[in-house]
Parts: structure tokens; sequence; C-alpha cells
């Protein structure tokens, strides 16, 4: 299991209405930057806090492909994402007092 911090970053990129547009629109397949920023109407430098959080937690996966970023779902990511959520919500009888 990972440590309480690395989990914080993980649920930290959930905890916000944009990044949850985001991450709808990302689970339709690979979007460029600047598709995001049409799409949610943010300025440029809102739009890259949000991505570096979303990054940063490892849930999605971005790319450089000329001066565009590209950004999509990254599978290992949620998949530890969900992960985490699961052991913390799970209720064992070595848990209960």
């Amino acid at each position: 299991m990972l440590d309480e911090k690395k989990i914080a970053v993980i649920f930290k990129a959930f905890c916000d209405e944009n990044r949850i547009r985001i991450l709808k629109m990302l689970a339709t397949g690979e979007k460029c930057g600047c598709k995001l920023l049409e799409e949610i109407n943010v300025t440029q430098p809102t739009l890259s806090h949000h991505m570096k959080i979303l990054c940063d937690s490892g849930v999605v996966a971005g790319r450089k492909e000329g001066k565009w970023m590209h950004y999509s779902i990254s599978p290992e990511g949620a998949k530890i994402a969900v992960h985490c959520l699961q052991e913390l919500t799970c209720i064992s009888s070595s848990n209960r007092k």
C-alpha cells in the first residue's frame, strides 16, 4: 500500500469540479491541452495548474508533441487510485474495536 502522502496526492486530483470535467473528457481518449482549454473555459495558467495536479497524481499522463501537450488517463495510475480507495474503505475484522 502507498503511504498517506501519496494517497493524498492521488485523491487531490479528484477534489475539484474542473479536474473532474477534465477526467470525463479524457475518458473518451487522449486530448490536446488546447482542446481541454476550449472545453472547460479556464485560463491557460489555470489549466496548467489542474494538469500538474492530475499528472502528479499519476492518474493522467502527458506527452509533448511539438508545442502541444497531449493528455490521457494512465491505466496504471487509475488502477492504483482504485486500489487505494478499495484499501481505505475495506472493513476487516482486524480493524474493528
